[in-house]
């Protein structure tokens, strides 16, 4: 494992559990075990960094989705809270934190946004056979809420989502 791995990991690990704003320097090269200068020299700035993390994060997540079908879709997600936890979106959490006004920041997340978003509407074509912008919204928000839902409800969140996007399903095709 390079240096960057390891710091992008232990990163990750640090801004999902304390946040972005609550993990300083100090605290990134404690948890890291790298001094702060390697720190600097590897990810360039505190932002750099989350964004690199949030890079990672996507290219991880993007993996999970790799499905044939919206019902595997939230059984992935159901998955995805049950090993990586029920913190909430990282993406969201970082928009949040930053205001949006954190270029680099702001850019990884609509793009992992974007590619979420473009995963679902692949698949409810797929499954209805034609296009269909308004259940692929539905979906979204099915999908983004069961994520929000679930740092208090657990996976019964996402359960509850995927059973909802059945019936939505259902009713497209009739």
């Amino acid at each position: 494992m390079t240096i960057m791995d390891r710091l992008v990991t232990a990163s990750e690990a640090l801004f999902d559990r304390h946040g972005f704003t609550a993990t300083g320097m100090d605290k990134l090269t404690k948890g890291t075990g790298i001094s702060s200068r390697t720190l600097y020299k590897h990810a360039g700035s505190k932002n750099a960094l989350i964004a690199r993390v949030l890079g990672e994060r996507d290219k991880r997540f993007a993996r999970r989705l790799e499905v044939e079908s919206i019902d595997a879709l939230f059984k992935a997600l159901e998955d995805w809270v049950r090993v990586e936890g029920r913190r909430g979106c990282l993406f969201l959490r970082a928009l949040g934190e930053t205001g949006g006004d954190t270029p680099e920041i702001n850019e990884a997340v609509l793009a992992h946004k974007a590619r979420v978003a473009e995963r679902i509407a692949v698949l409810v074509e797929r499954d209805n056979g034609r296009e269909d912008p308004m259940l692929v919204e539905q979906i979204i928000v099915l999908f983004e809420g069961a994520t929000a839902a679930a740092v208090y409800r657990g996976e019964q969140a996402v359960v509850a989502a995927r059973q909802s996007a059945a019936i939505l399903m259902a009713g497209a095709r009739s």
